[in-house]
């Protein structure tokens, strides 16, 4: 499955994915095949951090 191209909805999908399957954003790029740096650079130009902690982007 492609991730959602739309940055709103891309940050949707992956809070629900770290929310209900992944301990952590390493764990959903490996397993979803992810560049970690990619995502977090298209989710930085909508305002979003991934926060460790949380486990989430805010």
């Amino acid at each position: 499955m492609s991730l959602p191209q739309d940055p709103i909805m891309l940050l949707s999908y992956v809070n629900t994915q770290l929310r209900d399957q992944f301990g952590s954003l390493d764990d959903f790029c490996a397993s979803m095949n992810v560049d970690r740096a990619g995502l977090e650079e298209k989710l930085r130009a909508v305002n979003y951090e991934y926060d460790e902690e949380r486990n989430a982007f805010v």
